[in-house]
């Protein structure tokens, strides 16, 4: 996420930060670095202007110049300037209005509309414990209603069904009809998308949001379109009083212009991120550990929030009480640690949140990447339970037929008994061991008043 941007980012931050003493010539070669980051990272240049103005009246005051650490003092400022252009603080969604809380989703085909209404209705489920409700007011494009209601029976939400047929504004008021009469918390509507503007999808949209009158009203971007996305932000805020945005295809995006240009040009605040393209990879937006990611100084909190939600507890301290009684670390507890890492987004969503690590993503991506996690978890599989016990007893012929089982190589059999070895003896250096606590030792890294 946002690579190139952090590369230069950190790079620019980097020779600022090892200076002794700051001069009004070295912070202007900074800023001019910034700025050219920022251009070519495509943030919408009113929003360049602003962030480059704010740090230079910020870097050339008393502030830098009488620290005793001008340099870290600098990037300070810029870590700040990233966060206030971004919206200084999240902005979580207003669910204390009366049940059912409706929420309108709105924006163009292909931004990942219908697939945000799942993942919102997820993580409303699943974080805030709400019973959701989710209903099509998508009449035109093939197969919207019925898209909606698959992911809604994946994830165990109730759906109201409706029909091409039918007049989105109406089904926009039977489904809160519904939604009451089932007693649901928050009910959430996804409206047709288009490939472009025009009035009769402005003109409907309106409609809809008057029948509904929703408590929130989300527009989806896609992040990787560029600047276009503000520009269509703007428009749609015009018809309609939308009160935040949800920016999807996140993980992809590797300049991240939208996400620094969005709050300041539409004056609508990111509420959550579409981070992959799992049904409950949905992030809500924190403006400050963004930043922090954007300057290569990683995210611990998010992963450690993630990984309480999504890692097993249970499992965790029955791995910590295993260490404990000498048993030993073996390829079924490894088989755990890597399905561990699979949850938390693979290998290159944990790197991109530890600190200092965005940079070696790419090459530690080629050799502990998504797929060689899963070979390795299909080479545990092919294993007798005996096997992955006592890793020990699996000799030549062993390892050829866990090859052929599971469609890799002796060779790759041999790196993954090798690299086991090694494991259990990090694991050793854990009192308690497994994932979530490997996590938490990285607590003592994060800044004074970052704890968690």
């Amino acid at each position: 996420m946002f690579n190139k941007l952090t590369d230069r980012m950190t790079s620019v931050l980097r020779s600022v930060g090892g200076s002794g003493r700051l001069t009004a010539e070295n912070i202007e070669q900074a800023v001019r670095d910034v700025r050219k980051a920022l251009l070519e990272a495509d943030v919408a240049l009113p929003v360049i202007k602003a962030f480059i103005a704010g740090v230079k009246e910020r870097a050339l005051g008393a502030e830098v110049m009488k620290s005793l650490s001008p340099g870290q003092a600098f990037i300070k400022i810029v870590n700040d300037e990233l966060i206030a252009i971004m919206g200084s603080e999240s902005q979580p969604l207003e669910l204390k209005a009366q049940a059912p809380v409706v929420i309108l989703v709105a924006g163009l085909q292909g931004a990942g509309k219908t697939t945000s209404v799942a993942k919102l209705a997820c993580y409303l489920k699943q974080r805030q414990k709400k019973s959701v409700m989710v209903a099509s007011c998508d009449i035109y494009r093939p197969a919207a209603i019925e898209q909606l209601a698959i992911l809604a029976e994946s994830i165990e939400v109730q759906f109201f069904p409706s029909s091409s047929k039918d007049n989105p504004a109406k089904i926009a008021s039977a489904a809160i009809d519904a939604a009451r009469k089932k007693s649901v918390d928050v009910l959430i509507l996804d409206s047709a998308g288009r490939m472009h503007i025009d009035q009769e999808m402005m003109q409907e949209i309106r409609l809809v949001h008057q029948a509904a009158q929703p408590v929130e009203t989300l527009f989806v971007i896609d992040s990787m379109v560029g600047q276009d996305a503000v520009n269509i932000a703007r428009a749609f805020d015009a018809a309609l009083p939308l009160t935040g945005v949800i920016l999807t295809k996140v993980d992809g995006d590797a300049r991240g212009g939208v996400a620094l240009s969005v709050r300041y040009i539409t004056g609508k605040p990111i509420k959550f991120l579409g981070m992959g393209e799992k049904i409950d990879a949905l992030e809500l937006f924190h403006p400050e550990r963004l930043a922090s990611r954007i300057l290569g100084m990683g995210d611990l909190l998010s992963l450690v929030e993630e990984a309480q939600t999504k890692l097993d507890e249970k499992k965790s301290e029955q791995l910590a009480n295993k260490l404990k009684k000498g048993r030993g670390f073996d390829l079924e507890d490894l088989r755990e640690q890597l399905a561990s890492m699979q949850k938390l987004g693979g290998i290159n969503s944990i790197m991109s949140k530890l600190p200092g690590m965005a940079n070696m993503q790419q090459a530690v991506s080629q050799q502990m990447g998504d797929d060689h996690n899963r070979k390795m978890i299909a080479i545990i599989n092919s294993m007798t339970p005996g096997e992955r016990r006592k890793p020990e007893v699996i000799n030549g012929s062993r390892k050829r037929r866990i090859a052929n089982g599971s469609g890799a190589q002796i060779q790759e059999v041999n790196r993954l008994l090798k690299q086991h070895k090694q494991m259990s003896k990090v694991m050793k250096k854990f009192s308690k061991g497994g994932m979530q606590n490997m996590l938490r030792t990285m607590q003592g890294k994060l800044p004074p008043g970052m704890g968690f």
